[in-house]
């Protein structure tokens, strides 16, 4: 900006707060959907869905199930990706609310950061279902979902078992975690917490991900450097798993590292199959997805209550059942 001397004007702290506030809401807008305000009035309710980000399969399987149960029950859906940017997630659900959507669903970054926006959205008499990330108590009316340090301690106490029976009671443990991601670090906690009373496991590293195939993937590589006599790796989801098998396989260690993780892909099938990825701890969140669409319907469409947690089921994947999730995979 120039003032009438040609010189560049400086903003007051004032005005560049406001100028920014600005710029987060006009990008929460613009990436909200190509629906218009128009389709949000018309007979079907519209639905939003609060998205961590599109890059992980997890998040994309979420969007199929909500997407698939909205279009056969009669409802519109948008889908914001936050891209992993928890004040995204804020503006979308402050811009949703101006926009007058039936329903929100979310799958927070920051589980107690989004609660004022939540919030806003229940006085203005919009329900708020929560997917995936344990929210505090608040005014959401429903948890769909798996109990994450439940997850980490089921996927804990099987790699406990395994060290017993497999690797001679002893293991060296890397963790590759996200340490940005209420979600991932409650199954850290979990999965930790069952290693207390075995002497022979030892943690030698947490390296944070940051729910990022690229950094999980570098930080998996530094573990393994600094740490050439580990033997086993947990990884906290999708990201945190794709970057340990990448960096496993880097550097020739599939045989004498085996891997444990959340959240199946094609390539940690193939890990499976040769045997170094042990165990991957399978969430369902296509059924999320649609579980999530269908406790909205029931609250906006038939007025009324739904279960305030709403759970959906886990698997833990291996050798002898990997054959029952292969096809989710084929291209």
């Amino acid at each position: 900006m120039l003032n009438n001397t040609g010189k560049k004007k400086s903003l007051s702290p004032f005005n560049a707060l406001k100028l920014k506030k600005a710029a987060y809401t006009a990008i929460a807008t613009l990436t909200l959907s190509m629906f218009s305000y128009s389709a949000f009035a018309a007979d079907a309710p519209t639905y939003a869905l609060v998205q961590i980000n599109q890059q992980a399969l997890f998040f994309n399987l979420m969007n199929k199930g909500a997407q698939e149960e909205a279009t056969k029950s009669g409802a519109k859906l948008v889908i914001f990706n936050a891209n992993d940017n928890p004040v995204s997630q804020n503006d979308a659900i402050e811009t949703y609310i101006q926009q007058g959507v039936k329903g929100i669903m979310v799958d927070a970054i920051d589980v107690n950061g989004i609660m004022p926006a939540i919030k806003e959205a229940a006085a203005k008499n919009i329900p708020v279902i929560a997917i995936d990330a344990v929210l505090p108590e608040g005014p959401q009316k429903a948890q769909v979902g798996v109990d994450n340090n439940k997850g980490g301690a089921l996927i804990g106490n099987y790699f406990t078992k395994y060290v017993k029976d497999n690797m001679g009671g002893k293991a060296k443990l890397g963790i590759v975690g996200a340490l940005n991601s209420a979600i991932q670090n409650q199954r850290q906690k979990g999965f930790e917490d069952t290693l207390k009373g075995h002497d022979g496991i030892k943690v030698v590293g947490v390296v944070d991900g940051r729910n990022i195939q690229d950094d999980a993937l570098t930080a998996a590589e530094n573990l393994i450097t600094g740490n050439p006599d580990m033997t086993a790796i947990y990884a906290t989801g999708e990201p945190a798993l794709l970057g340990a098998i990448a960096a496993v396989e880097n550097q020739g260690r599939q045989k004498d590292i085996k891997v444990f993780g959340w959240d199946l892909t094609a390539k940690a099938v193939s890990g499976i199959d040769q045997g170094y990825v042990t165990a991957v701890l399978q969430q369902d969140p296509e059924n999320m997805g649609v579980s999530a669409v269908k406790a909205l319907n029931t609250l906006v469409v038939d007025g009324k209550t739904v279960e305030k947690t709403i759970q959906v089921p886990a698997t833990i994947v291996t050798k002898a059942n990997v054959d029952t999730f292969r096809p989710m995979f084929k291209q």
